[in-house]
């Protein structure tokens, strides 16, 4: 048994070692809370904000005093409607392919299932089969892109697509989220506190938005 222990701890080691390093990190900035969200919520300066969906001038950035360690994180809860909220690396895109991944801090209520976003540099949208669930808390966790499967996704309702499963992931040029749902605040709503990716970097190249 500690022989299997110690394999296993070796190729957790290995595996952390062959993957890319984190490309780029958001964790908006400590500022008040503001409906809609906007790019001045941004920390990461090389980054830009994206909104997107019916309920878009409704996503909030959200903070509470109390507890003191609350974090400041994008919240669902206002939607009347679905929603969607993106990031795009102004200087380069995203190779998502081989162990790339994510890892955030998010908290779902309700039936509230938080999914990736990709724009792909062909300007059409895909979303993510895996998903983050509800939890009483907050919780840190990661999507491996190699576990995930794509729809097509209409970013102007919010609506999932047909599968598409040979995803070109090598040149991404935004990564968001959405739960596909309206906000029922508290109660049944998504929350992101941070987004880290984890990729290497990809050529930057003009994009024809398309809404599929």
């Amino acid at each position: 048994m500690v022989i299997c222990f110690l394999l296993v701890a070796h190729c957790d080691a290995v595996y952390a070692q062959d993957g890319p390093d984190l490309l780029f990190r958001e964790d908006w900035k400590e500022i008040p809370e503001e409906i809609p969200v906007n790019q001045k919520h941004v920390d990461n300066s090389d980054l830009q904000l994206h909104l997107y969906g019916p309920a878009r001038d409704q996503i909030k950035k959200s903070h509470h005093e109390v507890p003191a360690n609350h974090p400041y994180y994008i919240w669902s809860g206002p939607c009347e409607g679905n929603w969607a909220v993106a990031l795009e690396h102004q200087k380069q895109n995203m190779d998502l392919t081989g162990n790339a991944k994510i890892r955030w801090r998010t908290h779902q209520a309700g039936f509230r299932q938080l999914r990736l976003l990709v724009m792909l540099s062909d300007g059409s949208w895909l979303v993510s089969d895996e998903y983050i669930g509800p939890s009483a808390g907050w919780r840190v966790q990661e999507i491996l892109m190699t576990d995930i499967r794509w729809r097509k996704i209409n970013m102007e309702r919010i609506a999932e697509g047909k599968w598409i499963d040979d995803a070109d992931l090598s040149n991404v040029v935004q990564i968001g989220f959405t739960d596909l749902m309206a906000g029922g605040h508290s109660g049944a709503s998504s929350r992101v506190d941070w987004l880290e990716v984890y990729a290497k970097p990809a050529k930057k190249a003009e994009v024809e938005f398309q809404n599929n």
